[in-house]
């Protein structure tokens, strides 16, 4: 799969997998609504239940800010099977800078998560600026 391929992945897919790592290089993988603007992908914090506000992926970007995002599509025909991936830098904003994109990103996010209609994300906000794009499909 070409890069440009593997972007056009991301486009359309509803959910990623955000994979971080910690202070001690133990890898830390959790699923991430997201929306990509350019080579930019962005999320949010938001309301759904959390057992931390001090949220272990955003301790982890600040203190490694590479990260890796993986979309897939999974069939039982094989011949069907695909991923791709985004490998970037992001960055936690800072609360000013939050609030410069938060409009633009929040209704970003909005218009492509319809659970957001009623309540958009409040929390930290943060960006990917995707260095590669890479994946893989059977056919």
């Amino acid at each position: 799969m070409t890069g440009e391929r593997a972007r056009e992945c991301f486009t359309r897919a509803r959910i990623a997998r955000l994979a971080t790592l910690d202070d001690t290089g133990r890898p830390h993988l959790v699923p991430a609504v997201f929306v990509l603007t350019g080579d930019t992908l962005v999320f949010a914090v938001d309301h759904k239940p959390k057992r931390s506000a001090d949220l272990k992926r955003l301790a982890n970007i600040r203190a490694h800010p590479e990260v890796c995002l993986l979309v897939d599509g999974y069939d039982e025909d094989w011949d069907r099977l695909w991923w791709a991936r985004a490998d970037g830098t992001a960055t936690v904003l800072p609360p000013a800078e939050r609030a410069a994109a938060s409009a633009h990103y929040v209704d970003l996010l909005t218009r492509k998560y319809r659970q957001y209609a009623d309540r958009s994300p409040h929390g930290p906000v943060v960006e990917i600026q995707v260095a590669r794009w890479s994946g893989w499909h059977a056919t």
